[in-house]
């Protein structure tokens, strides 16, 4: 999987933040980004053609669990209602990789960045992302864009 290096901006989102025990994100996500969608629909112009963002915020602990920005990216800051709040992704230069297919394949994104990290005497600054593409009918063909902020 190829690996690339970016300048990324700050992308504003809405969402929902979780403390997530390591290897449950896939049972954490949906509720917190029904809840983010569910604001959404009531915020006339807040949205309109964002994707799915999900943040994390690796700690220093390993095994400790992961702070996960469930979200969706928005046109504008605004106020915080309930769970949902405004924040944003990180800027600065990052490793990149796109994942095509099913979301259970996607530590192979992980792993190349990883990889390409230790390959190149790269250190992480301690948050990645995932920007979810489009659903497609055969999932063979979504795609999701892993990004790794770099120190």
């Amino acid at each position: 999987m190829l690996v690339n290096v970016r300048t990324v901006h700050p992308r504003k989102l809405a969402a929902v933040r979780c403390e997530v025990p390591p290897g449950e994100v896939g049972l954490a996500w949906r509720p917190a980004v029904g809840k983010v969608w569910e604001f959404i629909r009531s915020q006339p112009g807040l949205w309109t053609d964002g994707h799915n963002i999900f943040l994390y915020h690796h700690s220093k602990q390993p095994g400790a669990p992961l702070l996960c920005d469930f979200g969706v990216e928005v046109t504008r800051a605004f106020e915080t209602a309930g769970e949902v709040y405004a924040t944003e992704t990180p800027g600065g230069e990052a490793a990149v990789a796109v994942h095509r297919g099913a979301y259970d394949r996607m530590n192979e994104a992980y792993d190349a960045i990883d990889n390409w990290m230790a390959a190149n005497q790269r250190v992480s600054a301690g948050h990645s992302w995932e920007i979810y593409g489009d659903p497609t009918p055969d999932p063979a063909h979504t795609e999701t864009t892993v990004v790794h902020l770099l120190k």
